[in-house]
């Protein structure tokens, strides 16, 4: 069979029957999965993906932040390699298919490339990167972000978990710590399938999502520092409570937000209240703040914004604000040649389709820094992700993975001069 059958099919069944053996690593008794990275659950996941990828003659090498790579060779040894992936570690209470069904996916691709005798001209290599979820030492994207050179292998060496181990220790533990250096290599393109997380496919009734490029984002940390004092003897002239702030600002988040329409996002999503007893106004408060937006302009006046307006109502409290940008991130736009081969994949395979904007991060941000890059997204019942309840039907994940295929084949294959 040559290279140029591209009109053949990925085994839906299989991969989902793929999907649910892996999702028993680490399942939970409410259905999700806890694959904590670089846990001794993730180990056993890893070393499942490593025999897997062996058992169809893929050559699997890890580097030294834990990323698997699993190359299949293409006809011509010097073409650079289209790669394609996501992760399998998880949130503490999370769903069957966030990462798992890129790297999944994958796995089928591969499958399926050897049962129809496929070679293609460029090598094509499966990626499973490490920790994006940042769960468990709190840095998303760690994996990924060594790799595409964000930030140092030092620093992500450093990172600690709760109980104080380090991810350089984690790693020698479940042994994935790799010999290679973790840092980027050329390649021609890379490819993400991935469930949306959010509820615009499913409402509109879309197979696909055609993701052309992923939102801009600024994190902060947040501390109002006010005055612990008895909540029955202080009167209003008199207090410093730094949560009433806290809530003025959680509030001032959530006006900025809505300001901006339905492409508006900004949250709250933890709040450390001390002393944290009943009869006791709180002296300080420790809280997240997130904004993001696709438009880059508008995340800087949302920058410039928040921190002014925030400022104001801690000096009408009384209180003490303090605010440390955490990181922020540039809107990473797509490739476009490569987000229209998965259009045209889409368009072939007649699927209803809509081009979407990536809410969330994802590893294929920061390898989009280096390499042409494009994602496609599939819907998720009720858009909920991070949950254990996360779902998505069968044949959602095979118009996935099938776009997935067409996509590869076609990047794989093209004429290259």
């Amino acid at each position: 069979m040559t290279a140029s059958q591209t009109n053949q099919r990925i085994d839906g069944k299989r991969l989902w029957d793929t999907l649910m053996g892996y999702a028993e690593i680490g399942g939970t008794a409410k259905g999700g999965v806890r694959r904590l990275a670089l846990s001794d659950v993730d180990r056993r996941g890893r070393d499942k993906f490593r025999a897997d990828c062996e058992a169809l003659g893929l050559t699997v090498r890890v580097d030294a932040i834990g990323n698997m790579f699993a190359r299949r060779a293409g006809r011509d040894p010097s073409r650079l390699p289209v790669l394609f992936g996501s992760h399998l570690d998880s949130q503490p209470s999370g769903g069957k298919f966030d990462g798992a069904l890129g790297v999944l996916a994958g796995l089928e691709v591969m499958r399926s490339l050897n049962d129809l005798g496929i070679v293609t001209e460029a090598p094509v290599e499966l990626i499973n990167w490490t920790d994006e979820e940042g769960a468990r030492f709190g840095h998303s994207l760690m994996g990924s972000g060594v790799w595409a050179g964000v930030y140092t292998q030092e620093k992500a060496y450093g990172l600690t978990d709760t109980e104080g181990h380090t991810v350089e220790a984690s790693l020698d533990a479940i042994g994935y710590r790799g010999a290679e250096p973790a840092r980027y290599f050329a390649a021609d393109a890379y490819f993400e399938l991935h469930i949306e997380q959010g509820p615009i496919l499913e409402r509109e009734q879309k197979t696909i999502g055609i993701v052309t490029g992923a939102q801009a984002q600024v994190w902060y940390d947040a501390v109002v520092i006010g005055q612990d004092s008895h909540a029955g003897t202080t009167p209003p002239s008199t207090r410093k409570d730094a949560l009433v702030c806290a809530a003025r600002i959680i509030d001032l988040v959530d006006r900025m937000m809505r300001a901006r329409g339905e492409d508006g996002r900004g949250t709250v999503g933890q709040l450390l209240v001390s002393p944290n007893s009943r009869n006791v106004i709180p002296g300080e408060v420790r809280f997240s703040v997130e904004f993001r937006h696709p438009d880059e302009a508008e995340v800087a006046r949302l920058d410039a914004q928040f921190p002014r307006e925030a400022g104001f109502i801690a000096r009408d409290c009384g209180v003490k604000l303090e605010l440390t940008t955490l990181f922020k991130i540039p809107a990473q736009p797509f490739d476009a040649a490569c987000v229209d081969l998965v259009r045209q994949g889409a368009a072939k395979l007649g699927y209803p389709t809509r081009e979407i904007v990536s809410g969330a991060g994802h590893d294929a941000v920061y390898v989009a820094r280096h390499i042409p890059t494009a994602m496609i997204f599939t819907p998720c019942k009720d858009g909920l992700s991070h949950n254990e309840a996360e779902s998505i039907e069968p044949g959602e994940a095979e118009a996935g993975c099938q776009v997935l295929f067409e996509a590869i084949l076609a990047r794989a294959n093209r004429s290259v001069g």
